[in-house]
């Protein structure tokens, strides 16, 4: 499921998804932390909200 959500956003916007990702490339070490445990955080509510 998660290889589906995230092969959506290169395929209906390639164009944004280059740009953020480009734009990743340049955040610190501490920036990308914070994403990913607000990802997996943000992850695991959702899957507490659906059960």
């Amino acid at each position: 499921m998660m290889l589906v959500i995230e092969g959506m956003w290169p395929f209906i916007m390639p164009g944004l998804w280059r740009e953020t990702f480009s734009k990743m490339v340049n955040l610190s070490d501490g920036q990308l932390r914070f994403i990913g445990i607000t990802a997996m955080l943000s992850g695991l509510l959702l899957l507490y909200w659906i059960k």
